[in-house]
């Protein structure tokens, strides 16, 4: 595998992006070289018989060294027989506050996943709680409970391939449910598939810095106001920034500055994100996603002549933009009218990863004045080649369909763009309404060699990495950033030479050089950027408020933060294999694990769904200076049908309940076990399988007894939200654009 320079990069392919079939044992991407063919063959049949075959040259070129990376759906599923969506991300309708009107919504949302696609959704629409319903004498539940409705069928319905699914509530800053939505994710088990952003308006940040009384209402589909409060704005804004301060969410989108910034605002208005947030888009909106690798681009580095290749750039820019514009019309879509509304508008996403390893192969130092000044400038370098490259595109095949000249060109965004670029668009329209986007790169970075993700600064220099071999035994590997083992691969020495200060990460930064880095790129993205304020633990309230303030008045579209705590675990976590003996030790003791009582103390719960006998689960604690907590499980039933699984189940939960760390955890994962045979309802609920109701009466009986996660749940949740480990267990999780991702095998709370 000639063209990987780690084996974490290969190893990123083999899992994600190769197609092959391994219960079949058939192979059809031989090397990466296969795969870079596949997708520029499947991309070029958009193009007329005379000249696809170019075309696909000039796409295999741009692919080839990882100089362009399309999004892992892209590079997973061109070329192949597979039933998925080439784009990324979607913006689901608009939510009806009507009862079927929400769960048509849900459905929908539900065949969108199925085919591994992202959501994003606003509830502000549904009316508050508490609101009267007319017609049946009830007061409305509020967008929180149909919010939880939406985070179970996620739970259900797994994406396409590897993906999880992943999904984004917005809600306004108006809304009268708003502080709950603020507090929601407080609960360590709710609403773990999604993130959640408010809306914030520009006349809401006037209120808050004027310390006016901001008016909370809500209006239903007659235009009549049905519920109204008035709250200090100044409380509310504090009331965001102690819960992202706490624990991490909600992220902050200002929701004016996109509306005005926007392209299309002549014939859409936008209400919700994707999951990362680089997406404002509209009802049944969609964008696909590329990034160009910025650290391939640069001549001479670590040299006094070290420079960015213009040219080479520009050229896999334009390379880039055409093949994206191919996916519109290869791609499959959910639901119709999501190809409706990405064949009227052409949507494009197309960002930068790897510019932190681009800066330092520049000799700059993140966040410094010329490094702002070289990240514009290249920024706004990209987006003009794709405005241009764009334009040609529209002379050749067309302008996306809803184009409007005078309208397109009054947007805040086009307005600084060059008067000749200007007047080019406005001669021969332009093919897509939107063309850069920041996404999160996490997976694809790792598959392009460790390049740093994003806009982001590099996360860490280098880390350890345990492998699991093929007799079953583990080597430890060293994983170094790209521009690091590029610089000891050109300059060092083979003793690990002392790196220079320009190699500089998240942790080391001050929030400012975050913020401004952010607002370096933003004036040069039509969309928006996803990107982490790293913080650190120690920051008073008072300065990390002063992120926020900082980052509205430089001109971002939104702002999400992360500061380590209690809750959310710390930035960078390893979960070792075996935790050190003197841990274990001290754990053993301080839980008096060691030995089974002679006699325990527990409960006997039962569970009956449908026609099939009871189940009875007794689950007995220990008991230690007043303190209760689970030490085993027994699940007994008289159907014979079940006692195989019943009495594995019986034996694993006791092993983990047994073991010195927080249990809280198999609650969630038992009840996301869904039975396709079909579930039934238990305690006035409907439950997707026995096992998910086990589930139920385990997360009750730790309820009852405080423990884990659940001891004070409402004010200090802790375990399952502590630094949860990735899919393989063997994990490096890193926190960056509102996703938690691993560095060990590219898993992410974001899919």
């Amino acid at each position: 595998m000639s063209s990987f320079t780690t084996p974490i990069a290969e190893e990123i392919w083999n899992m994600k992006y190769r197609l092959q079939d391994p219960h079949a044992g058939t192979i059809q991407d031989a090397t990466v070289e296969d795969t870079w063919r596949r997708i520029a063959r499947a991309l070029a049949q958009a193009e007329g018989d005379n000249i696809r075959a170019e075309i696909e040259e000039q796409f295999y070129d741009a692919l080839t060294d990882f100089k362009f990376l399309p999004a892992g759906r892209i590079t997973a599923g061109a070329g192949t027989d597979r039933a998925v969506t080439l784009f990324n991300c979607y913006v689901m309708s608009t939510i009806p506050d009507s009862l079927d009107g929400i769960f048509d919504a849900l459905k929908e949302a539900a065949l969108t996943m199925q085919q591994g696609g992202g959501i994003g959704y606003d509830f502000s629409t549904i009316r508050p709680k508490g609101a009267p319903v007319k017609g049946v004498a009830a007061d409305a539940s509020g967008p929180l409970t149909f919010m939880d409705v939406w985070d179970s069928m996620c739970k259900t319905i797994m994406s396409a391939g590897a993906r999880r699914g992943a999904m984004m509530a917005t809600l306004r800053c108006d809304h009268p449910d708003i502080e709950d939505f603020i507090t929601a994710k407080r609960d360590p088990l709710r609403l773990r598939n999604f993130n959640v952003s408010v809306l914030v308006t520009d006349a809401f940040m006037d209120a808050v810095d004027a310390d006016l009384p901001w008016r909370l209402h809500f209006e239903n589909q007659n235009g009549e106001t049905i519920v109204e409060k008035i709250v200090s704005a100044r409380a509310l804004w504090d009331q965001i920034m102690q819960s992202t301060y706490d624990y991490a969410e909600p992220g902050v989108i200002f929701i004016d500055r996109i509306n005005n910034d926007n392209n299309l605002q002549y014939c859409e208005t936008i209400a919700a994100t994707n999951p990362c947030g680089e997406q404002p888009l509209p009802p049944y909106g969609a964008c696909l996603l590329g990034s160009i690798n910025l650290a391939r681009f640069v001549a001479a580095p670590f040299t006094e002549g070290a420079r960015i290749k213009s040219t080479e750039l520009a050229k896999t820019v334009r390379a880039a933009i055409r093949m994206m514009d191919n996916v519109v019309d290869v791609s499959r879509f959910p639901l119709p009218a999501q190809a409706e509304e990405a064949k009227n508008k052409r949507r494009l996403g197309l960002g930068v990863t790897g510019l932190a390893d681009m800066l330092a192969m520049l000799r700059l130092t993140y966040g410094t004045e010329d490094a702002v000044r070289v990240t514009s400038d290249t920024m706004k370098h990209i987006t003009l080649i794709a405005y241009e490259t764009s334009v040609a595109l529209a002379k050749e095949k067309g302008a996306f369909p809803l184009f409007s000249a005078d309208d397109f060109l009054a947007s805040g965004f086009t307005q600084k763009l060059p008067a000749a670029l200007r007047a080019y668009i406005a001669t021969h329209g332009i093919r897509n309404s939107h063309l850069t986007s920041i996404a999160p790169t996490g997976t694809i970075s790792l598959y392009a060699g460790n390049v740093s993700s994003g806009v982001e600064p590099i996360f860490a220099l280098a880390y350890d990495r345990k492998v699991l071999q093929k007799d079953g035994t583990r080597t430890t590997q060293r994983v170094e950033d790209y521009a690091v083992r590029a610089y000891r691969d050109v300059l060092g020495p083979d003793d690990d030479p002392v790196l220079p200060d320009y190699f500089v990460t998240a942790q080391s930064l001050a929030p400012a050089a975050h913020v401004v880095m952010q607002a370096a790129v933003q004036p040069w993205v039509d969309s928006s950027i996803s990107k982490t304020i790293n913080c650190p633990a120690e920051i008073s309230f008072a300065d990390f408020k002063q992120v926020y303030a900082d980052a509205y008045a430089a001109g971002c579209k939104g702002c999400t933060t992360y500061r380590p705590n209690d809750v959310t675990g710390s930035v960078l976590s390893i979960a070792p294999e075996t935790p050190p003996a003197a841990a274990l030790a001290t754990a053993s003791d301080e839980h008096a694990l060691a030995d089974r009582p002679d006699v325990v103390t527990g409960e006997t719960y039962k569970v009956k769904i449908g026609n099939d006998p009871a189940f009875y689960i007794t689950i007995n604690d220990l008991i230690k200076d007043g303190a209760r907590r689970p030490f085993e499980v027994f699940i007994n039933t008289k159907n014979p049908e079940h006692i195989a699984w019943s009495t594995a189940l019986t034996r694993m939960l006791s092993a983990i309940f047994r073991r010195p760390h927080d249990a809280s955890f198999v609650v969630e994962e038992l009840k996301n076990v869904f039975d396709p045979n079909g579930g039934g309802f238990w305690k006035g609920q409907y439950r997707t399988s026995v096992v998910a109701a086990i589930g139920q009466v385990i997360e009750d009986h730790m309820r009852t007894i405080g423990y884990g996660a659940f001891k004070d749940a409402d004010s200090s949740p802790a375990g399952a939200a502590k630094n949860r480990a990735c899919e393989r267990g063997d994990c490096l999780i890193k926190r960056e654009s509102g996703c938690s991702v691993c560095q060990t095998c590219g898993w992410s709370t974001c899919g």
